[in-house]
């Protein structure tokens, strides 16, 4: 039984929430069996079960669907779409990998339960999908006028009314929060399945509070010539074999590329400098702000006439000073910056308050968002707010001749303003002032937190002027009751476009990247023309089927898709990436599994070079010991110095003056006071040390602290999704979706 039947069963007819944005979909029925198929027609494998196109892409669809209905949206960017496809393929192995967890384990979630995270204790996520990401309140249709908490009252009332689209999404809110219980459940589960014992407590105890000081000798590998060292295939066949779970590797590919970027030439500066000169004659030319507004909309890349009013040190350094000594009507121009040319012309300056005490009355209509229960239309709030100007100037009296206001404000912020402000907080007494009584709302500077067009309406007017000004919020009828301090602004009006490659320039350097490709299409070719024509090479290596990112290379997804396409060797068409085209060759094929000799053999031979110059630098610093009883005797012998190093804490990761030496804190660590080490050897090289004094303190009478800290921290993991991680790992995930999208 869902809890929408259970609603039924409590409240009547119930409907899905009005409102919410659902930004989540739930993978309906289980993972349908299509046929086994090939490489072509599936977008990856889950613990053996091969993931059909047609299926997947059903999912996908139905979820697009979904996003483009929560954010209100015809189409969807190209990120947006790829985030969604990812979402499907992470519910996708959420479902195959974990819901075989769940049921193993018997975990489930009853009706009870679900619909007390829902209505009676909603649960943190299901009120996230009640609240509006933009203010970060949650929905009013849901909470309590006078907590302004959710409210399970609420949502039995204002689930009466459901439409068969909402039923379904609420359907849909159910089944995801009924995985987060039991997802929750699973983690808890495996939390109280840790533990940590009192001998780990003791010894980690014991290393943090416990520190060594010694006296050493350090020989490093580089003292020892290569040259001085003989290997043979099968010290490195012994040294593979004996380490061969540190190369285990995951399916990648590696390359080398080169880029031809596509910039203007000094023709396509000349050019666009040309056309922004016409610019600044129109510029000249007009006579109204309606010329000047249309024209920078026209021709401007940004189709934006910015309106508002700039301090001094707001504005291009450029035209900063310009701007605050000329008239209205002066041109600056064409000038470059940061990549565009730009056109600028002084509309306006004007006298601004530094800060103005103001009070308003607002007129919201139909969408404009200050309340979605309004219905009135734009033109009506216009009128509405024009006819309150009206009645709050002063009437001048014929026959007194004095001025009158025509109603109190106050009363008709009450009867008419929609802002929610002017409500009297709990804390508040009714004859207490705050923030938005009667509509005042005190001092307001440019730094203050309104809409730009309210306080540009109240810094830009004189005391007692009353305006109408429309925000995102609807009109205004603002009063200004008083002000103070003046500051000069200036309106500027300018045309901008940026400076691009023209498409005779953009073949030209196709053509160029097209030759290359072309005329070095095997990787030997590739590598001698890169050197021949001192071209810039790059290396990106291990390049994962389902990476997003290739470091230097933007949206380099179909770049991807092609490697994975393609045999070692290959040399790439021109690819238009970001601005650019990447020409590449695949230079490495790495399957998943062990990585063979041959692909490590140079790190192995360098690993088996340390291990020999380890034995030979053993066989010096024990021969420099014969006779010798102190470390500086013994580092005299070998040509070095003898060092220090103080207050070595057993749990750290490095040695002053050494470095990160794990291995040599772990044998200091097991040392006594006062007693010489055999030779040991490290990453950097092979050291002999004394401890010359050894420090710790009493141990605790129990470890019940210990054993807390650390059990906590090992639990943190589960939240860190290791545990979904492992099992991911297990299930021998193949993600083969660059094929598709």
């Amino acid at each position: 039984m869902s809890v929408l039947e259970s609603l039924r069963q409590r409240s009547g007819l119930l409907v899905a929430i009005v409102g919410i944005a659902l930004l989540t979909f739930v993978l309906t029925g289980l993972l349908e069996k299509g046929s086994l198929g090939g490489p072509d027609t599936t977008v990856g494998e889950i613990a053996g079960q091969p993931i059909e196109y047609n299926v997947f892409n059903k999912k996908v669809e139905e979820a697009l669907e979904n996003k483009k209905r929560s954010m209100g949206k015809a189409t969807l960017t190209d990120k947006e779409t790829e985030d969604v496809v990812q979402e499907v393929w992470n519910m996708l192995i959420n479902e195959e990998v974990m819901s075989k967890e769940y049921k193993k384990l018997g975990i489930t979630v009853s009706p009870d339960e679900l619909y007390d995270m829902m209505v009676e204790h909603p649960h943190p996520y299901f009120v996230r999908y009640l609240t509006d990401p933009n203010t970060g309140k949650v929905n009013p249709a849901f909470t309590d006028p006078n907590t302004g908490q959710i409210s399970p009252v609420k949502i039995r009332e204002f689930t009466q009314n459901m439409t068969p689209e909402q039923e379904t999404q609420w359907v849909q809110l159910e089944e995801l929060m009924r995985e987060i219980r039991i997802n929750e459940k699973y983690n808890a589960l495996v939390k109280k399945g840790m533990y940590v014992t009192t001998s780990q407590a003791e010894r980690l105890f014991t290393d943090q509070n416990s520190n060594a000081s010694i006296k050493y000798a350090l020989k490093g590998y580089s003292s020892v010539a290569d040259s001085k060292v003989k290997i043979t295939d099968e010290d490195l066949n012994d040294y593979y074999t004996k380490h061969k779970n540190e190369f285990k590797q995951e399916n990648s590919r590696s390359i080398e590329y080169v880029s031809f970027d596509i910039t203007p030439s000094e023709e396509d500066k000349k050019e666009i400098m040309t056309a922004m000169q016409q610019v600044a004659e129109k510029f000249k030319e007009n006579k109204t702000f309606s010329d000047d507004s249309l024209l920078v909309v026209a021709e401007s890349d940004y189709r934006m006439f910015d309106m508002s009013f700039n301090t001094k040190g707001t504005l291009s350094p450029q035209i900063d000073s310009l701007m605050f000594e000329e008239k209205k009507g002066f041109i600056v121009g064409p000038y470059i910056e940061n990549g565009y040319v730009k056109v600028s012309k002084l509309m306006d300056s004007k006298v601004f308050a530094d800060s103005a005490k103001v009070r308003h009355i607002l007129i919201a209509y139909s969408g404009s968002g200050a309340d979605p229960s309004i219905t009135r239309t734009r033109e009506q709030a216009k009128t509405m707010a024009d006819s309150l100007q009206d009645v709050l100037k002063p009437n001048k009296s014929k026959k007194k001749g004095k001025s009158e206001r025509g109603a109190s404000f106050t009363e008709l912020v009450e009867r008419y303003s929609d802002d929610g402000g002017k409500k009297r907080p709990e804390n508040k007494k009714e004859d207490e002032d705050y923030k938005g009584k009667g509509g005042n709302y005190g001092w307001v500077n440019d730094k203050s937190p309104f809409v730009p067009e309210f306080k540009e309406a109240a810094l830009k007017g004189d005391k007692g002027d009353i305006t109408v000004v429309e925000s995102q919020f609807g009109y205004h009828v603002i009063e200004i009751l008083d002000s103070k301090g003046a500051e000069k602004k200036v309106q500027v009006a300018t045309v901008e476009r940026k400076i691009e490659p023209s498409n005779k320039t953009m073949q030209a350097i196709f053509a160029k990247a097209s030759e290359f490709a072309g005329k070095n299409n095997k990787i030997e070719l590739f590598e001698q023309a890169v050197i021949e024509q001192k071209l810039n090479k790059r290396v990106a290596e291990k390049i994962k089927e389902s990476d997003k990112i290739i470091p230097g290379i933007e949206s380099p997804r179909p770049l991807i898709k092609w490697i994975y396409e393609n045999e070692k060797g290959t040399v790439s068409d021109p690819k238009d990436l970001g601005g650019r085209y990447i020409v590449a060759a695949i230079t490495a094929i790495n399957e998943k599994g062990f990585a063979p000799l041959e692909q490590v053999k140079e790190e192995v031979t360098e690993n088996v070079i340390k291990e020999k110059k380890a034995e030979l630098l053993i066989q010096e610093i024990n021969e420099a010991k014969k006779g010798a009883s102190t470390i500086e005797s013994i580092a005299s012998k070998m040509g070095l110095s003898a060092s220090s190093a103080s207050n070595i804490n057993f749990n750290a990761n490095s040695i002053e003056g050494i470095g990160n030496e794990l291995g040599f804190i772990g044998a200091i660590s097991a040392m006594k006071q006062k007693t010489m080490s055999a030779p040991l050897v490290g990453k950097s090289g092979v050291m002999i040390c004394y401890t010359d004094q050894v420090s710790s303190v009493p141990l605790p009478k129990d470890y019940n602290r210990q054993v807390s800290q650390e059990l906590s921290k090992l639990q943190m993991r589960v939240d860190f999704e290791e545990v979904f991680k492992a099992l991911k790992e297990n299930a021998n995930v193949q993600d083969h979706l660059v094929k598709f999208y």
